[in-house]
């Protein structure tokens, strides 16, 4: 396991993990059982995060968790908790994406990652664009 993030939702308190597996997981923390394993990276999972923003996320509803992760596979991905299915690739790193983090601004509508490709970028995840 490479990363986890916490969150609270539904009055229940969750970790995500990302793995060497190549997959990303929720657990409950008080009965310390998977809730939900996302499949799609073709290469380990570096980094984990729940998302903190909810607002238009292409065909999501707004209440529902939202994990994002980042991979070897020079992708990061969105995952929508109910359905666990991947909803939403960002591309354009053109090596191994380290870490990644939300914006403690705009409800965290700007992503921000960091790739062995020695780059650092910015994303809008409302238009799924490279902003610098």
């Amino acid at each position: 396991v490479w990363s986890i993030d916490y969150s609270t939702f539904d009055s229940g308190q969750y970790l995500c993990s990302g793995s060497d597996d190549k997959t990303v997981r929720v657990w409950d923390v008080e009965t310390t059982k998977q809730l939900r394993l996302f499949n799609g990276h073709s290469s380990h999972v570096f980094c984990v995060k729940f998302s903190p923003y909810r607002h238009h996320y292409h065909g999501v509803s707004n209440h529902r968790p939202i994990v994002c992760s980042s991979s070897c596979d020079k992708t990061i991905r969105f995952w929508d908790f109910e359905t666990s299915k991947e909803f939403q690739i960002l591309n354009g790193h053109y090596d191994g994406i380290a870490g990644i983090a939300f914006s403690p601004f705009n409800n965290g509508r700007y992503l921000c990652s960091g790739s062995y490709d020695k780059t650092i970028r910015l994303w809008d995840i409302e238009t799924s664009k490279s902003l610098h």
